[in-house]
């Protein structure tokens, strides 16, 4: 490239707006098929153990509270997944979906990536039994 055409070049790029976004500040909307997070309506679940089946990355744990009265939480791990979908092609009753919206998932520590989904008295329960198992284990102390 010559001197004077790089020069030329320069000068126009001095009097352009940027095009890249700066992006903390200024938030464009995601595509609508952009795949998200991982969404899961526990109502719909019915315990086929499709998606932990099918999750090439072993990012789901399907955890039965019920059996007898369909109560099913899921344990999603957010830093395995490849977000690729196949949990959600797979799901008979449609319980899963990835998110469009909730996409930015960057975090600083190890804990908001593993997510417990369910009903809130389900994962009350869970919670409960995981603190009773913790504490008399004498390994925890």
């Amino acid at each position: 490239m010559k001197i004077g055409a790089m020069l030329s070049d320069i000068s126009h790029s001095l009097f352009k707006k940027p095009v890249t976004q700066q992006y903390p500040y200024i938030r464009l909307e995601a595509p609508e098929r952009y795949r998200g997070k991982l969404i899961f309506d526990p109502m719909k679940c019915t315990g086929c153990q499709l998606c932990v089946k099918d999750c090439p990355s072993l990012a789901i744990d399907l955890i039965t509270v019920d059996k007898v009265n369909r109560h099913y939480a899921i344990r999603y791990h957010a830093d395995r997944c490849t977000f690729c979908g196949q949990c959600v092609v797979n799901c008979r009753p449609k319980c899963l979906s990835l998110s469009s919206t909730q996409w930015e998932l960057a975090s600083t520590t190890k804990e908001p990536f593993t997510v417990l989904y369910g009903r809130d008295e389900d994962i009350a329960a869970l919670m409960a039994t995981a603190s009773h198992e913790n504490s008399g284990n004498p390994e925890n102390c």
